[in-house]
């Protein structure tokens, strides 16, 4: 009688294939996973510290352009939504640093598109502090009390609502650059006054 032949135990060739087939599996699921991994790597961050602006249209209503500078974390341009104040500005610049004088700024200000937003520095308000001490001519203000555009110093300037030391500089250096103010309407050119903040100033101002 012949010996029956078992069919449980598998031949070398056979465990041969078994054995190959494995090593395929887990090699295909390597590759699967290394190039998941890979491309959770490439992934963009969305998290930026300066705004980036090329992914906003420029003539979008919806936001607003503002250059944060002076004694911030991190001064740049920034995209804010429309009817942002002066407090969103410095908290998308980082907040303000060691040298800010944060009391010198109107945090519940609205911000305006295109405007230059300038965190003083305790050092400024010392400057106009020694300036405001400095007595003053006929030649700063006229006989009913308005404060002259294109005579008046960083101080003077100061005093008018809504103007800090950041935006009296800038009120200096644009009459400096155009050979002085011609007319009250001048004021809209000067980064950060907008139609608002000239119809408050209007009353108060003489060339």
């Amino acid at each position: 009688m012949s010996a029956t032949k078992d069919h449980s135990t598998p031949s070398p060739r056979q465990r041969l294939g078994l054995g190959a087939a494995i090593v395929i599996v887990i090699a295909a699921l390597a590759l699967t996973v290394g190039i998941g991994v890979v491309r959770s790597t490439v992934q963009p961050s969305e998290d930026v510290a300066i705004a980036d602006v090329s992914s906003t249209a420029v003539n979008d209503p919806s936001v607003i352009y503002v250059h944060v500078s002076g004694a911030v974390a991190t001064p740049g341009l920034y995209v804010l939504d429309s009817g942002a104040r002066v407090v969103d500005a410095i908290a998308a610049a980082g907040g303000f640093d060691d040298e800010a004088a944060p009391s010198a700024l109107n945090l519940a200000r609205l911000l305006a598109d295109g405007e230059q937003l300038v965190a003083p520095t305790t050092a400024d308000l010392e400057r106009t502090s020694d300036a405001s001490n400095v007595e003053v001519t006929g030649s700063e203000t006229s006989s009913n009390g308005r404060v002259n555009l294109n005579s008046s110093d960083l101080a003077q300037l100061d005093t008018l609502p809504g103007i800090g030391p950041a935006l009296a500089q800038r009120i200096i250096e644009w009459r400096d650059a155009n050979g002085g103010f011609t007319s009250v309407e001048d004021l809209l050119a000067v980064s950060g006054i907008g139609e608002k903040m000239l119809a408050t100033l209007r009353d108060l101002v003489v060339i």
